[in-house]
């Protein structure tokens, strides 16, 4: 009995990996979650918080409405900087010294200023001297530049991964570049790569609450709004929290089940 009672709580050894059953699985998640919410449940009610959930339910609409613009920016800036993510980490192993030179210099800029001061910097300054107006498109370009740079050494580090006696072997059996690249590369950078693109593609999601300062009209500014109306702090934010998390947590699921899929020996 006591042996079943463990099992439920705690993960067998199956040879080199683990065995967890879906009852122990189901237990532990139950447990955790159980915990989680008795520690909000006990905060909130020492807070002794007079909810007012009424005055905000009449803006539903306008969460809606800006939920669906920070899906369709995030979703954009997403493709948008894994192709410059891509593109600047093959630059810097380009022979081109002038074209390695310039991806350094925009790593290093990108990553070393605050996506604040970027996105004020290339709305009110760069988008203003090109005469660009449509803040969400600069906004979409600035969030995929600036996640760019990080997807970019993501993606970096996963190619130098790949042991060069691998390489040399493709090379030997007369294997392209790009081929190497293809076949020998990308297939295992790929894997590599997931659980932190994964938690780029996260953050980018959250970064792009930032848009508000140049009054792009996405969530977080409509939750702004609506606290400003209604006063109702806590009511205006956690549904901000939620439909964040309706965003965040598909992409973690997606990575785990990528990463399973592409599971392979090297």
């Amino acid at each position: 009995m006591s042996r079943e009672i463990t099992s439920l709580f705690f993960a067998t050894r199956a040879g080199s990996g683990e065995s967890i059953s879906r009852a122990a699985r189901l237990m532990g998640f139950l447990s955790a979650f159980l915990l989680v919410a008795l520690i909000f449940s006990f905060a909130f009610h020492q807070l002794q918080y007079q909810w007012g959930w009424e005055s905000v339910y009449g803006y539903r609409q306008k969460f809606l409405n800006g939920w669906l613009v920070t899906v369709a920016i995030s979703a954009a800036s997403l493709s948008l900087s894994l192709l410059i993510g891509l593109f600047f980490a093959l630059a810097q192993k380009s022979r081109f010294l002038p074209l390695r030179y310039f991806s350094k210099i925009y790593i290093e800029a990108i990553r070393g200023t605050p996506l604040l001061v970027q996105i004020l910097v290339f709305f009110y300054v760069v988008a203003d001297a090109f005469g660009v107006g449509n803040r969400y498109a600069v906004g979409i370009l600035t969030l995929s530049f600036f996640a760019g740079a990080y997807i970019c050494e993501i993606i970096r580090a996963g190619i130098e991964s790949v042991g060069e006696s691998q390489l040399e072997s493709a090379k030997a059996i007369g294997l392209s570049r790009v081929q190497i690249y293809r076949y020998v590369v990308f297939p295992q950078a790929f894997r590599r790569t997931l659980p932190p693109l994964a938690g780029q593609f996260a953050s980018l999601i959250k970064d792009s609450s930032l848009l508000s300062i140049i009054a792009v009209s996405e969530f977080t500014l409509n939750a702004q709004e609506v606290n400003a109306f209604t006063y109702s702090t806590l009511e205006s934010y956690l549904p901000l929290a939620v439909g964040y998390m309706a965003l965040t947590f598909p992409i973690s699921l997606l990575s785990r089940w990528l990463e399973k899929s592409f599971r392979y020996e090297t």
